[in-house]
């Protein structure tokens, strides 16, 4: 294993502090090193917490900021934060209006948000993401997984909260968000977690893990490594029979990295997702590319489709200012 660590019981801790003094100006963090919090909040609004284990960053701690989230709960990697995490951090940011919880759909991150729902003093919803088609369950879930399209129900919803709504609206638009979305994502290589020292799992040479999941989870299948085009066309292919007559529509299509695909591939696949896309009626009016749901360092990528409407577009367009998004501001 080669990694730019000091101890592996320090990875989280350091890589926080470093997180924290890089974006000093967007961000702080809660005692103990518990969640990441805006540092220059909006009075009054819902306050929305997401969370999980680390190893996909920038999610989530790198989306706290102006117009997506209040705070988020790092666990260490590929664990779920604890309940006492998630309350503190939303008794921290909490300002009257109510807290909205978004949470990928894995069994330990439901349950503990679940938890830290009963600690809490005030009032809280939540809205679960379940955006991968690859499987239907997995390791770590009953249910479809929580994957990239995370990232845009906290960007659109986020933007609904900086805009006043109150919390039943915004759960309502997370649902909305998140039944509009779908992801699936193939590997070329394994991750390797710092504690255990070696790959995940192992693939040959011309191998590769087609519907893989965002902590090594198994995919649909292993098959033998095929062109970006081909790659492609079967993800897409997933993606629009799971969304069936509308993908004839307007759509957000995000291409994001798994850690260690080069940005000059992630465009390539881009370039092949959305024809594939077109090709099945699909009007692609907003992208996105880059490496914002990882998998450490693994080599591979997913594609996400969002269907937009003029409401969710103007929402996706709205300013943002976090340390991995930033615009309109």
């Amino acid at each position: 294993m080669k990694k730019f660590i000091n101890a592996v019981d320090d990875v989280l801790s350091q890589s926080l502090a470093g997180f924290a003094a890089a974006h000093a100006g967007l961000v702080a963090l809660g005692p103990d090193n518990k969640f990441v919090r805006r540092a220059k909040p909006t009075p009054g609004k819902v306050a929305l917490i997401s969370g999980g284990g680390s190893g996909h960053e920038p999610l989530h701690a790198g989306f706290v900021g102006y117009g997506m989230l209040d705070a988020a709960c790092p666990g260490q990697v590929f664990t779920s934060p604890t309940p006492d995490q998630m309350a503190e951090a939303a008794e921290a940011v909490e300002d009257g209006a109510g807290v909205l919880f978004i949470v990928k759909n894995y069994s330990g991150d439901r349950m503990n948000f679940e938890m830290a729902g009963e600690l809490m003093s005030g009032a809280f919803e939540s809205v679960i993401t379940d955006d991968d088609v690859a499987v239907e369950s997995s390791t770590f879930s009953a249910g479809r997984r929580g994957v990239a399209g995370t990232l845009i129900v906290e960007k659109i919803v986020g933007a609904a909260a900086e805009a006043g709504r109150d919390l039943a609206a915004l759960k309502a638009l997370g649902d909305r968000v998140n039944a509009s979305t779908r992801s699936m994502g193939v590997a070329l290589t394994s991750c390797t977690v710092p504690a255990a020292g070696r790959p995940t799992f192992q693939l040959g040479e011309r191998e590769m893990e087609m519907g893989v999941g965002i902590h090594g989870e198994p995919g649909r299948r292993r098959v033998a490594l095929a062109s970006a085009d081909r790659i492609a066309e079967e993800m897409v292919a997933a993606i629009a029979g799971d969304l069936g007559d509308r993908i004839r529509s307007d759509a957000l299509l995000l291409v994001n990295g798994f850690g260690a695909t080069p940005l000059m591939e992630l465009y390539l696949m881009y370039h092949s997702a959305r024809g594939e896309l077109e090709k099945r009626g699909a009007r692609v009016v907003r992208s996105l590319v880059g490496n914002y749901v990882t998998s450490l360092d693994m080599a591979g990528a997913s594609i996400t489709v969002s269907m937009l409407d003029a409401e969710l577009a103007r929402l996706w367009d709205a300013p943002v200012e976090t340390p991995a998004l930033r615009w309109g501001r």
